[in-house]
């Protein structure tokens, strides 16, 4: 169920015959159409008019915008690379931009159904030696499940206030978050009910608090370093941690829960493109392109394409941007 875009440049016809020779091969191709879209549109508007791609064209789309990174402008030129390198392929001579290196990026880590039901059941099972700090067993337990069923960053789960948790409805209510941007998270029914069943006996132990999670400190959060640390100290008691790779940090779970959702829509044949805007503004995002971005950076994303693309390689561009 691809998005189909109509193109209206001087350079639709090979922008279409590429998209659908991709699919044709079993490739989704939905976000290098979107790109290729809105390249489309950045003809139009500079009233380009050549059968070709130019060097002069090329240089200005790769001009880098005020509010995109560097890696996310040489995505945008890597997949005019493809256009041109497929149209040199018809014998058309358009200039191909150089291949360029994106900055280091760190991939993260994507837990498998297994990995999260043994963390959890570490979790689950964890009391702290010293009696004072009992509670924060029952913290532990809603944080790092807020954080992968909600998708929330570490910070907006840590800096909960009881005030913008309607226990009521289901919503979290996150404010000034990254870019200052405030937005409401609906919480599955399940992950209510445990907010509720923690919320009331954390009540009668800390009445009148104001934080949600509270620190050692009551009038304070919970710290994120304190969570970073208790991850790590979880994850290691787990059966995978000598035998991964790469150990995972505790962002892994919100970039699982991404993945995991793509591909839940991928099986059951869901548009990406209808339902990413939802997912952005669900996680907080500043535009779909930085929730298109773990299409490019997970093995697992898309797990269902590329079962059939052996040739990913070739598809996925050479720029690998990311976003938290």
């Amino acid at each position: 169920m691809n998005k189909n875009y109509v193109y209206h440049s001087s350079l639709a016809p090979y922008i279409e015959v590429l998209i659908c020779q991709k699919r044709a091969d079993g490739f989704l191709y939905e976000y290098e159409a979107y790109i290729l879209k809105t390249f489309d549109d950045f003809c139009i508007d500079k009233g380009f008019c050549e059968p070709v791609i130019t060097r002069d064209l090329v240089m200005e789309w790769a001009i880098q915008r005020p509010t995109e990174g560097v890696n996310y402008r040489n995505q945008r030129v890597s997949f005019i690379r493809q256009l041109s390198l497929y149209m040199n392929s018809l014998g058309i001579n358009s200039y191909i931009p150089r291949q360029t290196a994106s900055t280091a990026t760190t991939v993260p880590h994507i837990l498998s159904a297994d990995e999260l039901k043994s963390l959890y059941q570490v979790v689950d099972s964890y009391l702290p030696d010293n009696e004072e700090w009992h509670r924060f067993s029952m913290e532990y337990q809603v944080i790092l499940r807020l954080y992968y069923c909600c998708g929330l960053r570490l910070a907006e789960v840590c800096n909960l206030r009881v005030k913008d948790v309607n226990l009521d409805d289901g919503i979290l209510k996150i404010i000034q978050s990254k870019g200052n941007k405030d937005r409401l998270v609906y919480m599955a029914d399940d992950v209510t009910n445990l907010c509720r069943n923690y919320h009331k006996r954390m009540a009668s132990l800390l009445p009148g608090s104001e934080w949600f999670f509270p620190g050692r400190v009551p009038r304070q959060p919970i710290r994120k370093t304190s969570m970073d640390k208790k991850f790590k100290q979880f994850w290691n008691m787990t059966p995978f941690a000598d035998s991964c790779d790469k150990a995972p940090t505790i962002h892994a779970l919100r970039h699982t829960f991404v993945v995991n959702r793509m591909n839940e829509w991928m099986l059951k044949g869901i548009s990406l493109n209808t339902m990413m805007p939802y997912l952005s503004r669900y996680l907080g995002h500043s535009s779909v392109e930085d929730t298109f971005y773990y299409y490019h950076q997970v093995d697992k994303a898309f797990q269902i394409v590329r079962q059939k693309d052996f040739l990913s390689g070739r598809v996925i561009p050479e720029v690998v941007p990311y976003e938290e």
